[in-house]
């Protein structure tokens, strides 16, 4: 019965956890179509806190967290703390910057690009300035995203996995894709693998069919 009872109290403190990471504050967007586990969306501009780091795939994320989460607890020139967003995101570096929502990822050659979403409330020149010269700022535009959900370890194989079909879903819905993939992660680490939030977010064009 002691089991049973720790066991519970566990499960209710995952999920107490997990509603903490989805109550923060998201990049915003309007789903245009809905199939199964894909969409297609509509994201608004918004601003990414970023860093380059070279580091295998599945490291990419804990090499860059450090720098991003101390710039947003006040390592910058107003030594003012910024709210944490979701998701983190993460993309190759040296390629063309997609879109991302808490943690996203795509890469070349090793060098990654991961990045947290600035809160809604600022703009590029009320964000207080990095102290850290490897932390930048950028605007990303407003832009149509085809994005694919799914749960699970933050594996290579799986991202390859729903990468590839969230490409045959693109082919066949006569969708472009004009930049690269992001992976977007939107729970802590501690999160259980089956309560995790995934996200692979694809910029494309030919939306015309369902706007």
């Amino acid at each position: 019965m002691s089991k049973l009872i720790s066991f519970i109290g566990v499960l209710i403190a995952v999920l107490v956890l997990s509603v903490d990471s989805v109550s923060a504050e998201e990049a915003k967007y309007t789903v245009v179509h809905t199939d199964d586990i894909f969409e297609v969306r509509s994201y608004d501009s918004h601003i990414l806190a970023e860093v380059t780091v070279q580091s295998d795939f599945e490291d990419a994320g804990g090499d860059a967290f450090r720098p991003l989460f101390n710039y947003i607890s006040g390592n910058n020139i107003n030594s003012q703390k910024v709210s944490m967003t979701a998701p983190v995101s993460q993309q190759g570096a040296g390629q063309k910057i997609s879109m991302t929502s808490p943690v996203s990822q795509t890469g070349n050659d090793d060098f990654w690009v991961v990045s947290f979403m600035m809160p809604s409330e600022y703009s590029l020149d009320t964000l207080p300035t990095p102290l850290n010269p490897n932390v930048s700022l950028r605007l990303v535009p407003a832009r149509y995203i085809a994005s694919v959900k799914y749960s699970g370890f933050w594996s290579q194989d799986r991202y390859q996995n729903h990468y590839s079909k969230l490409i045959e879903w693109v082919v066949d819905k006569n969708l472009m894709a004009v930049g690269e993939p992001v992976w977007a992660r939107y729970n802590a680490p501690y999160t259980p693998w089956f309560l995790r939030r995934n996200e692979i977010l694809l910029p494309i064009e030919g939306i015309n069919s369902y706007r």
